[in-house]
């Protein structure tokens, strides 16, 4: 007889029953080696990327299947809001989705008929086919789709941030995500995203967020913002990438035994 098996719990779950704020990274090589390192790392979140890397929806789905051996859970940002490619996502197995540049309401209550099957949503049927439901191992899966699936909106411009207690009181929705990259920009302030007036902005959806009863999260590269927006009440925070962490260290490595050494040997006179 076939293996019958279960789903793990979704983001959304794990921000609702945790006691701490989760801390994760960014996997954007597409590669899934550095995804299964990444998953052992002792982080709580992986953020797979399809929006600013070179990801296709096999390199999605390998990447999925790597970190699952592991208790780390795994996000997959779609490029855009897309109802088509959110539903090829969907039955890859991504159980949490994030969407970006989400601006209102109304886009917000799309993307929740996006990830929902009939009659509450439009996802288009065809579990029996795909990993979401593990090729029809998972019992009862369309019965129980709808609530194994768990959306966060990216809010990364003035408008959004504007209408973020619209976005936060849509049923369905059950995470924000302040991405203050897009979110600088948006406030004429490209790549200041320490700039006083974006924290404000940050810290704005922040506090609706609480007001709402629901997470809101950030990016933040930087440990000096990541640790403030934590202490300003954010319920996750994306800390590093692979990429960014493999191109620090290996400069890391070129100062120290390259320039370092080049330098010592010009003050020796030779």
């Amino acid at each position: 007889m076939p293996i019958r098996m279960t789903l793990p719990p979704t983001f959304g779950e794990r921000l609702r029953t945790t006691d701490r704020p989760l801390v994760g990274m960014w996997v954007v090589s597409g590669s899934p080696i550095a995804a299964e390192i990444a998953a052992g790392s002792g982080l709580d979140l992986l953020l797979i990327d399809g929006e600013h890397s070179a990801n296709t929806l096999e390199s999605i789905q390998l990447q999925l299947q790597v970190v699952a051996a592991f208790p780390v859970c795994p996000l997959v940002r779609v490029p855009f809001g897309d109802a088509v490619v959110i539903k090829q996502v969907l039955d890859l197995g991504a159980q949490n989705l994030i969407v970006p540049m989400v601006s209102s309401a109304e886009q917000a209550v799309a993307l929740v008929q996006a990830v929902r099957y009939p009659p509450q949503g439009v996802r288009g049927v065809g579990s029996a086919l795909a990993r979401s439901s593990r090729w029809n191992r998972v019992e009862d899966y369309l019965a129980q789709a709808n609530g194994s699936v768990s959306l966060t909106v990216q809010i990364e411009s003035a408008e959004a941030v504007e209408q973020a207690d619209e976005i936060l009181a849509v049923d369905g929705v059950d995470a924000v995500f302040v991405g203050p990259a897009d979110l600088s920009a948006s406030l004429g302030l490209l790549g200041q995203q320490g700039h006083p007036t974006v924290v404000s902005a940050v810290e704005r959806v922040l506090d609706a967020a609480t007001a709402a009863g629901k997470p809101a999260g950030v990016n933040a590269f930087d440990p000096v913002m990541a640790e403030h927006y934590l202490d300003h009440g954010a319920s996750f925070v994306l800390v590093g990438a692979d990429v960014s962490l493999l191109a620090r260290a290996s400069e890391q490595l070129a100062e120290r035994f390259i320039d370092g050494r080049s330098d010592a040997t010009r003050s020796d006179g030779y």
